[in-house]
């Protein structure tokens, strides 16, 4: 089966021209070079895990993890310009992103939609996360008004979705009793010293700062529920309900609703039926493996995995797939 659509060559050519990459020699001539953001840890280890299994199941077929820096752009926006130039034959990107790259909204308004964008499957969710001091009498989100809240740096995926939770809502910072804008790493020393109450998260689950808060600070994951939620994953293709796993964390004993950002893979219009049909059918039809090889993809339901955050068109070696085993 031939995998490559392009040159070793040619994919070093590319990305070094348009991003400044440099891929090993061994990553240059992988069949499958599958992308992920370089300081997006979670998407880098997720992609790590789909090359084992890819490796183990499809004999003869080598694969690599490959970190994308951003340089000047964010690195989800680069592994997507990557996609766009056959500089990789898979990139795992957020759902939000996959969304804007499609439509040529946000951060693509100036640069153009990615015609040749195509979804594979999602995979874990980056669900938004509150949570809250013990002492503070926080239970619910309804519970969160006239609180003290760090809402995340300006720009920021946290703050991003604590924007449009907030408008959803119809809460303005005068909601709250304090408004904070620490970064997620930075959190968790204003929540232990109670200058703030409750802190809030985006990322993939489990994560050491929620962990940290959780251990250090006496903190909880609150649920985030309601009708202002449900309205706004109506009104919002990319976001999808989803729930931090119980057991997780220390005293976590009970899975809590929230919605968040499904974590995707994409490929590019151009890449060969065969392949695509080949990495959809070796994830799917070994997903208990596939589940075990990371914390995050522990909670993975096919068809969820079809659906949740894919606003590109479809592969057509993935739809190849789905319709041979009546999924759709």
């Amino acid at each position: 089966m031939a995998f490559r659509t392009v040159s070793p060559a040619m994919i070093f050519f590319v990305a070094l021209a348009a991003f400044g990459l440099a891929p090993s020699q061994a990553e240059a001539e992988a069949d499958i070079v599958i992308g992920a953001g370089s300081s997006a840890k979670v998407h880098h280890n997720v992609a790590r895990a789909m090359c084992r299994q890819i490796q183990k199941t499809v004999t003869g077929v080598t694969c690599e993890a490959l970190r994308i820096e951003g340089g000047d752009a964010a690195e989800p926006g680069a592994v997507l310009n990557n996609l766009r130039n056959a500089a990789l034959e898979l990139g795992i990107v957020p759902a939000d992103w996959q969304y804007h790259a499609t439509q040529g909204t946000g951060p693509f308004k100036f640069t153009g939609k990615i015609d040749n964008a195509r979804a594979l499957f999602s995979l874990h969710a980056q669900p938004f996360t509150l949570a809250a001091r013990r002492d503070a009498g926080i239970n619910s989100l309804d519970d969160l008004a006239g609180k003290r809240i760090n809402i995340g740096t300006p720009g920021s995926p946290q703050r991003v979705m604590m924007n449009m939770l907030m408008a959803a809502k119809k809460w303005t910072t005068k909601s709250f009793g304090f408004v904070d804008e620490l970064s997620e790493n930075e959190q968790s020393l204003a929540l232990c010293h109670n200058r703030v109450q409750a802190v809030v998260s985006t990322s993939a689950h489990p994560s050491p700062a929620i962990a940290q808060a959780i251990k250090l600070c006496d903190a909880k994951i609150v649920p985030v529920t309601g009708d202002a939620v449900g309205k706004l994953i109506a009104d919002n293709r990319f976001l999808s309900s989803t729930a931090v796993p119980a057991g997780l964390y220390d005293g976590h004993v009970k899975a809590a609703k929230t919605f968040g950002v499904a974590v995707t893979v994409m490929t590019s219009e151009d890449m060969e039926e065969d392949l695509i049909y080949t990495v959809v059918k070796t994830v799917f039809e070994n997903l208990d493996r596939f589940k075990r090889l990371h914390p995050s993809l522990a909670i993975l339901l096919p068809g969820r995995m079809m659906t949740d955050g894919l606003s590109a068109p479809l592969h057509k070696g993935a739809v190849r797939y789905y319709r041979e085993k009546n999924m759709m």
